[in-house]
């Protein structure tokens, strides 16, 4: 994935299933739950389920794939059994790997195998994402389990609830008090742990997410830039154009003529 994919940015999200991240190139910055990770060419990512996590790709070419765990390991086999363990102890299959290392190696030989899609790739795919996986067990090389992890769960499901309702409602008129009352925390203490996670305060992450899905409806759609500002949550073009240009430095304009 490049710049001119309109998804190029990540969003922070979260999902059910596991996601490996490749980088191909340039510099992607990794926040996972609120650590950050500054990933070069080479270098890989294992993103638990559940894990609140996104990115801004800086001059960066990078490749992305989820995956179910569960369906992948049934928990009736030896080795749903050994994850089964493992995550009741608390820890998370989740790490950061650095290019050349082993586990990275097989990330892209996996990715590289999915992309030829030379004939048997399926089970070379499967193959080595059986291998990574035994590389992060083997040497340990997952999260272990964190003191305290219950009541940080708490707050990060508080934060969930607040992307969820950002993610669904974004074209509305949200405001602080409102996603704080989701997380289920006083607004100032929301605002401090929404940027700890995000690296933004909720109402500038709001500006970002809608000019994100601005930019997508801009490359995918002929309606027009006040037409988009509007079904984005934008109520003065003006204002919109000033926020597109200052996340995406070029105005909506610019940017159409650039991705189309």
């Amino acid at each position: 994935m490049d710049n001119s994919n309109p998804r190029y940015e990540m969003p922070f999200h979260w999902h059910m299933e596991h996601e490996l991240i490749l980088v191909l190139s340039g510099t992607f910055r990794l926040s996972l739950n609120g650590e950050p990770f500054a990933l070069s060419a080479g270098d890989c990512a294992l993103v638990a389920d559940g894990s609140i996590h996104g990115g801004h790709p800086d001059g960066c070419i990078y490749e992305c794939v989820v995956f179910d765990l569960e369906r992948f390991l049934p928990g009736a086999s030896v080795c749903g059994q050994r994850l089964a363990r493992l995550r009741e102890s608390g820890a998370r299959l989740e790490g950061v790997f650095a290019a050349h290392s082993r586990p990275a190696q097989l990330v892209s030989a996996l990715f590289e195998s999915m992309e030829t899609e030379q004939t048997g790739y399926e089970f070379t795919t499967t193959g080595l994402l059986w291998q990574f996986l035994g590389e992060v067990l083997a040497k340990r090389l997952y999260r272990p389990a964190a003191a305290g992890s219950a009541r940080e769960e708490k707050r990060t499901q508080g934060i969930k609830n607040a992307l969820r309702r950002i993610r669904e409602e974004y074209a509305e008129p949200l405001t602080l008090d409102q996603l704080a009352a989701d997380a289920g925390l006083d607004p100032k203490y929301f605002c401090r742990v929404f940027r700890r996670i995000t690296g933004r305060t909720p109402i500038d992450y709001l500006l970002y997410y809608r000019v994100e899905c601005a930019a997508e409806m801009l490359c995918a759609s002929s309606d027009s830039v006040t037409d988009v500002a509007l079904a984005c949550g934008f109520g003065d073009v003006s204002y919109f154009s000033r926020v597109f240009r200052r996340l995406k430095h070029e105005t909506p304009g610019e940017y159409r003529r650039a991705h189309q």
